[in-house]
């Protein structure tokens, strides 16, 4: 038993130390803990709007996006996108169009309005840049966006 609670505490002292350096763990909690912040800000303004929502939207190209690749994207059902959407719709931040490369097919798009609560949304994030801008420094937050800037390209060219 005495030697269990050693392997344990090994191993989690193990963990900690690698996910405190590691920088896909440092990304998913700063991203987690901004989003976080982000919603609460958000639903203080509009009381109905849902993590869920948000989750979506960066799934969702300006251009459209069919709800099979937004499920794909998002590493959902594709019934639980078609509920998000419709809800979505019914709230008027979203629509479907006809996919002019596929009759069959249909684009989820922003409405005007779902464009100018994206534009909201993208205020509340930079309030809070702003503060964090207070927090660890103006030039250090600008360092770690021109290194996200660098990122996003190099992640996105590596096989899913």
């Amino acid at each position: 038993m005495a030697d269990d609670g050693r392997r344990r505490a090994t191993l989690i002292r193990r963990l900690s130390s690698r996910k405190q350096i590691s920088v896909g763990q440092l990304l998913f909690k700063a991203a987690r803990l901004f989003h976080e912040r982000a919603m609460a800000r958000v639903q203080a303004r509009v009381p109905e709007a849902k993590h869920a929502h948000a989750n979506l939207l960066p799934y969702i190209d300006l251009d459209g996006t069919r709800q099979t690749e937004i499920a794909r994207r998002a590493g959902i059902s594709k019934q639980a996108v078609g509920q998000l959407v419709d809800e979505m719709v019914a709230h008027g931040m979203l629509r479907r169009d006809p996919d002019p490369k596929d009759g069959r097919a249909q684009l989820v798009r922003f409405t005007d309005d779902g464009i100018e609560q994206m534009l909201h949304g993208i205020d509340v994030l930079d309030e809070i840049e702003l503060e964090l801008g207070g927090e660890v420094g103006a030039m250090t937050l600008e360092r770690i966006k021109r290194g996200l800037v660098k990122l996003l390209p190099a992640l996105e060219r590596l096989e899913p």
